[in-house]
This record gives structure tokens, sequence and C-alpha cells, in this order.
């Protein structure tokens, strides 16, 4: 009371009451630390045996397991009373105030609840003593209340506590109160419930439904789960005190505990503890399956179809069927005779083997040139099957099965006759006949007679048969025919890019040998020469229109068009430093000629067509870029955290390792071996400059992209502005030093860019199909397979899709070493001593495959 007064007097009313609370709460604070100091013993054993008895451990212990449970329990709860009441040591209002007062400056409290020994009377002193407790009353201005600190580490090294809670969340989770309720007195009637009559049962979905095992006991009298959930029933107590009468597994044997539901019905336990549920079968469609768009061909006869598939739960498998449409073949020639049957072809649709499967669409790619159906009209057959084993209705279209084109005529001629033969093997006579006829002036058909003579030992072989030929003799003649036809075919490419090799070589050699004007005009002629024949042949090899008699206007190589003109300047400025002694310089431009050449691709058409793909050319070119920029931006980001863990140093944002503030504040950096920071291109660019850069091409590139500079969201414009927009919140990323942030801005470009590619591919197939008007051709085959690789070193796909279509791994391993991949990227995403921004990279791996 006296304190209350003095300080009444010293503070006012109004803090004073201030004052007072704080002690209070204090003094419960130390009130609540002291009792769970004293009773966390007996607090861990009552949540334990809660935690237990929602498990139903007492139902698996016999009386005497019970009894002696019961007695253990008793003990160890008069123990921790005991230990409670030794240790239990009620708070003072002094230690409550000696808290409050350690918490401020100057311990105010105990300084206005002091009195001075010396000085009374004296009016200077009291003025000084009063001074003082002026100040000490305005420090008292911050009082507060401590909070309490319970720390039981120190008391409980076993962590006791802890394994008491964990088994209380773990009867909660699994255990159910119906279980806790069953624990009466250890007399007769918990000998009955020890004894039965009980019963447990479990319901466990299917494993594509993705749903938990659900406790039987916990159910509502009405549920439904999918078909084909197993159900299985435990009864303890005298035999026949539980039955059991169930109608949803079609089976009359009611002595079966574990069943499966196979359709809506009951489930019934008779006795003094059961129950009735009924059950209802939840709706599981059938999967759709859906061909889209007709089959296209790639230029090496590949046959590319696409397909939709989705399901409720998930489609398991599907194929796609392929037969022979004899009806719709003309009934002329060869084909005048009934077909032998075959088999259909069955391609399995390869699934993704991660992800949701409730929505797929993909590409089926199968080169089915050398099949006995290339080149005949079929009959398509897309079906899915679920994880039930529900099927699909069959999705049919009708195609011509595509197979390679030979501009050969005699390669085409053999080709021909060979699918007769497939057709049936009577046409045997017919087939020797015919290429006997195609191929009497060998001197004017064959470039080399080693083919004719084995074209001649094929015919042979059909002839000699006077019967019918077995089918491995069919096979095998179907096989030399095919082989040959390549040989024609490709014979004509093959000669002419070795006569161009030829004449490089001679006219390298004559730069190293000082060969004379003469001889330098004769020699480049010759390269003239071996260049129009090379482009020759590769026009008519590529081009589907060109028909091989004129010179082709223009090529392609490394995604830049290169014209006739270019080519004839490109060879008179090497014969002109060849004629002024400038050897060395010759010598480049006749390497680079060589490497144009090599990887000529021939292409055709002008306008909106070939601005399409000059602009998917630029896009894969400006993706690229962007993934090193994005492999560029990863490593700083490693070589940051990597030298702060090794000097232990703090680095301000956006500064990278081995950088030291300037005096504008900018981070400088000291150069590398090769003259370049850390972050910059070897043109001394930065990561900032770089992606400012790669921005500034995307705009110039969308200027010359059909539908680039607009449009609604799934459009081409769409996507190229999405991407432009990443691009920037990247750049200004880069610019304030944040590696990580600018990581994800980057990755979002990109899959933006990716998107606008398939747009504008899909843009370039729907104008081909406009031109051509020719069933069974994609539009978007002109030019997306030009030989361009992305970083993996793979080719582009079809319709600009930019990945491969090509089959990058084989085998029967193929699923194992997918999964061990992702299980090495789970691994590394979840060892903790890993950088944050590394984890955070695979995660997005993760999500993304």
């Amino acid at each position: 009371m006296e304190f209350d007064r003095q300080l009444r007097d010293s503070l006012g009313q109004s803090l004073a009451r201030r004052v007072r609370h704080a002690l209070r709460v204090t003094q419960a604070g130390l009130l609540y630390e002291r009792l769970g100091t004293a009773f966390w013993p007996l607090f861990s054993l009552l949540v334990f045996v809660v935690g237990l008895a929602l498990l139903g451990v007492q139902e698996a212990l016999p009386p005497s397991g019970l009894w002696v449970a019961g007695g253990l329990v008793a003990v160890l709860a008069l123990l921790s009373v005991i230990y409670a009441i030794r240790h239990l040591r009620l708070p003072y209002a002094a230690e409550a105030m000696a808290r409050v007062d350690a918490d401020l400056p100057g311990r105010p409290l105990q300084a206005l609840s002091d009195t001075p020994l010396i000085g009374a009377g004296n009016d200077a002193s009291e003025a000084l003593w009063a001074a003082h407790r002026k100040r000490m009353a305005e420090r008292l201005r911050g009082v507060h209340a401590i909070a309490p600190m319970l720390r039981l580490s120190s008391a409980d090294p076993f962590a006791l506590r802890l394994i008491a809670l964990t088994t209380l969340g773990m009867g909660l989770v699994f255990g159910s109160f119906e279980k806790a309720g069953s624990l009466r007195d250890l007399g007769g009637s918990g000998q009955e419930i020890a004894v039965g009559p009980t019963w447990e049962g479990w319901v466990r979905p299917p494993a594509y439904a993705g749903k938990p095992t659900l406790y039987l006991g916990d159910l509502d009298p009405e549920f439904e789960v999918p078909k084909g959930s197993g159900v299985t029933l435990r009864f303890y107590g005298a035999d026949g005190t539980l039955t059991l009468r169930e109608t949803v597994s079609g089976d009359d044997d009611m002595t079966l505990h574990d069943f499966i539901i196979r359709q809506a019905g009951e489930i019934e336990i008779d006795g003094p503890t059961g129950r009735l549920w009924d059950v209802a079968l939840q709706p599981d469609q059938p999967p759709v399956a859906e061909l889209v768009g007709e089959m296209t061909r790639a230029p090496s006869g590949e046959a590319r179809q696409e397909f939709r598939l989705s399901d409720d739960f998930g489609v398991a498998r599907a194929e796609l069927t392929i037969t022979r449409d004899p009806e719709a073949v003309e009934k002329r020639y060869g084909f005048a005779l009934p077909p032998e049957p075959r088999e259909a072809i069955t391609l399995p649709v390869m699934l993704p083997q991660t992800g949701d499967r409730t929505e797929i669409e993909g590409l089926i790619a199968e080169n089915l040139a050398e099949h006995p159906f290339a080149g005949l009209p079929v009959r398509l057959s897309l079906t899915a099957w679920d994880a039930a084993g529900q099927e699909s209705a069959a999705t049919l279209g009708e195609s011509i099965l595509p197979t390679r084109r030979f501009f050969d005529p005699l390669a085409a001629a053999i080709v021909d006759q060979r699918r007769e033969l497939l057709w049936n093997r009577d046409n045997a006579a017919r087939t020797a006949q015919v290429l006997r006829a195609v191929s009497v002036n060998p001197t004017e058909m064959f470039d080399e007679m080693t083919t004719y003579f084995r074209l001649r030992e094929t015919i042979g072989q059909i002839e000699g048969r006077a019967g019918r030929l077995t089918d491995e003799q069919l096979d095998s003649i179907a096989a030399n025919l095919w082989e040959i036809a390549l040989e024609l075919e490709d014979g004509q490419l093959k000669e002419a890019l070795a006569r161009l090799h030829r004449a490089q070589e001679r006219l390298s050699q004559a730069m190293r040998d000082g060969a004379t004007p003469e001889e330098i005009e004769q020699l480049m002629q010759e390269l003239r020469e071996a260049t129009r024949d090379y482009m020759q042949q590769l026009a008519e090899q590529q081009g589907d229109e060109n028909d091989g008699t004129d010179m082709p206007d223009q090529g392609q190589q490394d995604g830049q068009e290169i014209t006739q003109d270019q080519l004839q300047q490109l060879m008179d400025r090497i014969q002109e430093l060849m004629e002024q002694g400038r050897m060395a310089e010759a010598q480049q431009l006749m390497d680079m000629l060589a490497e144009m050449l090599e990887n000529m691709r021939v292409t055709k058409g002008e306008g909106q067509g070939g601005q399409g793909q000059q602009g998917m050319q630029g896009l894969q070119d400006m993706l690229r870029d962007q993934q090193q920029l994005n492999d560029d931006t990863f490593s700083d980001l490693q070589d940051r955290f990597g030298e702060n863990s090794q000097q232990g140093q703090t680095q301000r944002p956006g500064q990278q390792p081995g950088q030291q503030e300037g005096p504008s504040g900018d981070a400088e950096t000291n150069p590398g071996e090769d003259g370049t920071r850390p972050g910059e291109a070897p043109n001394g660019q930065s990561l900032s400059e770089r992606q400012q850069a790669l921005r500034d091409q995307l705009q110039r590139q969308r200027g010359s992209i059909p539908g680039g500079q607009g449009g609604g969201d799934d459009s081409v414009g769409g996507s190229l502005e999405r991407a432009d927009r990443a691009m920037e919140e990247a750049e200004d990323a880069l610019r304030e030093g944040d590696l990580n942030g600018a990581l994800g801005r980057q990755a979002e470009a990109m899959e933006a860019l990716r998107e606008g590619m398939r747009r504008l591919g899909e843009q370039q197939a729907q104008s081909q199909q406009n031109e051509d008007g020719q069933q069974g051709e994609a539009g978007g085959q002109s030019g997306s397979d030009a030989a361009r690789r992305d970083p993996l070193g793979r080719k582009p796909g079809d319709a600009g899709r930019f990945g491969s279509d090509d089959e990058l791994y084989q085998g029967e391993d193929v699923y194992r070493r997918a999964e061990e991949l992702l299980d090495e990227i789970r691994r590394r995403s979840g060892e903790q001593q890993r950088q944050a921004e590394e984890r955070d990279y695979l995660n997005r791996l993760l999500d993304q495959y």
C-alpha cells in the first residue's frame, strides 16, 4: 500500500495504473512458468494416455495387460503430483517488480521505492533527490508487462513432452473418438470390451482415384466411393456374435471379410456394435479420344497425327490402330487383284509419366514409309482406356498413309512396283516384267552399274520362283527394292556433293601451291559448276513443286537467306583475292563458302510465307539467346553465394562476387582472364544490357512477323507482348541486382516465346493449307524442318514447336532413366544445405515435369 501511495504521488494516477497493470500481468506470467515447470510431467502423462486411447491401443491388450497398464499410469501420475508439489513455488509481487524493473533503464521502480540516508532537512539535497525521482518517473512511461518464458529443455532432456504431443496428434489424425470411448473402468465391463464384440473396417479407394484409405467407423451412413474400392473388416469377440451382410461385391459368400465394391448396395454389420451403410458408386466416365486434324507427312516420310485425350480420373493408356482400306483403292494395274490379309498397325501413344493425365494433347510420330500400307488409303482408329479398364468410343478417321517421296523417275517406279508386290504376291510376274522394262537401258538410267546389277539380281529372285513367294522371300525382296530406290534417289545428290568437295579441295591446293591466274580461272569455273549442280540436286530433293529444271532462287543457311547472286559475288571475291596473292584471306572465304554450302537448305515462296519463316527462325534464335542469358544469370547467382560462403562477406543486393564499391556507388568488378567481368558477355555487355538487347531485337522482329504487333492473348502478337513485358521486368531486376527475380522473369519470357512460335507455326500451317488445297499436307512443313538446332542440339519440331520430334532416347530403360532423373532432382531439392535459390530452381523443374 505504501508503494502504491508513493507511485501515485510520484507518477500520477494514470501512470500508476499502468505500472500496477504491468506488475500484475508479469506476476501472472511468473505463475504460468512455475506451474508449467512443476506440472509438465503430469501433463505429458495425461496427453500420452489420451493419444494411446484415441489410437485404440487398449483394444489390443488383454484384461491383465489393461490392469498392468492402468496401475503403471496411476503410479506415474502419483509421482508426477509429488514432483509438482515439491517444485511448485508461487511468485511474489517483489519478483514481478524486479523482472519489470530489470527491463527498464536504470531500474526506476527500485529508485522510487528508495529513501535517502543523508541530507534530510537540507534544501539542496532534497531538491536533488526530487529531481532524481522525477527523472526515474519519466523512465516509467515505457513500462510494459514481461512475457513468460517457459523453458523445459533442462528439466526434460529426453523431450518426453514432445513424444506425448506427437502421440496425441497421431491419435487425432488416425484414431477415433469411438475407440477412446471404449476405454471404461477395469472391472467387468472393461473385460467385455477387451474381448469383444467389436470390429474395425477400412475402405481403400483404387490408386488411380488419388484418395486416402478411409476408416469405416468414421464414415456417414451414406457414402460414395469409386468402383473397385477394397473393403477390409476385422471382427473381435466370440465367433458368431458379429455377422456381415453386404450387396456391393456381388459375391454370395458372406464369410469373406475382404471384398471389392463392384456395385451400389449396402454393407451391414449385425450384432451388439453393428452398423449399416448405404454405399453409392462415385461416377467414373469413360475416357474420350479425339483425332485432331489430318495425318501429315514429314520430309523423311514420317507419319504424324495430333490427338487429344481426356478422362475424369486420368488416361491409363491409348493406341492408334491403322488398317488398310481396300475399297478406297482404285482397282487397276496390280491393285486389280484382291489384297492379301495383313495385320493392322498398332501404335502405342506415349503418355506423360508424371503430372496430370486428365487432359492430354500430343503428337503420334512414326516412320512407316517402308510398311506395306504406305502410300495407300487407310482407316485410323484412336482408342483410350482409363485405370478402371473403361474403353473410349473409337475415334475414326481416313487418310493416305504417308511415305517418302521419290523424285527420281526410276526410283519412284521401283517403289510403285514394290507396293503392288506387297499388295498381292501374285503380282510377282508383272512386277518383274515392269522392272525389266524400266531398266532396259542401264547406261542412261543408272549412274553406278552396281545398283543396276543389284536390281537385276532382285528381278531374278522374283522370277526364280515358279510358285508363290514365301513370306521370308517377299520381305527380303521388298527390303532390297527399297534400298535400291534410296540409292537411286540419293545417289545424284551424293555425287554432286562429292564433286563440290573435290572442287573445293583442288582450289585450296592451288592456293597453297601458288597457281597461275589461268589455273585459278579454270578451277573457279569448276567450283561454280559444282556449286550449281549441288544446289540443283538439293532443290530436286527438297522442293515438292520444283521440277529441278531451273536454278533455285535462294537457299537458307543457319536461318539466313542466301541468294545465287550472293554466292556468285563471294566466289568472285575469292578469285580476286587469289589473283592478288592474298591467299590467307581467300582461304578464309573458301572455308566460309564450304560451311555455307554444307548447311544449305533450299527454300521456296515469298510474301507472307517467307516472312513467317524468317520470323520463325528469328524467334528460335532469340529463344536460344534468352536461354543462354538465363544460364549465365543462374551461374552468376551460384558464384555470388559461393564467394559469400568462402569469404564470409556480406554483399549489397545486386553486387556480383569480387565487386567493390566505386566512387559513385556502382558495383565495380575485376576483369577475369578473358578480360570480361562476371555477368558480362565477352563483348563487355552486362547481363542487363544483354537483356535489353534481346528486348530490342524482339521489338524489331515483331514488325516483320505477320500478326506480331497486336491481337488477343491467344494470338502471336499477344504471346510476343507477354514476352516483351517479361524481358522488361527481367532487365529491371538485373539492373537492381535481383538475380533470383530475374530468373523467374526470364523463364516467363522463354515460355511466352515458345507459345508465340507455336501460334506462328499454326498460322503458317493454315496459310499453306489454304494455298495448296491438298489434303493430308500440313503447310507448316515447308520451313519448320530447317537445319537449325536448339540449345540441346536437337532439330526443331513441326508446326513451330521448339524442340524435337525425334526419338532422343530409346530402349526398355527409358522410363527407368526418367524416374532416376526425377528422383535425383527431388533428392537435391530436399538438401537443406543447398542455397535457397538453387532449391527454388529445382522445385520449378519438378513443377514443370
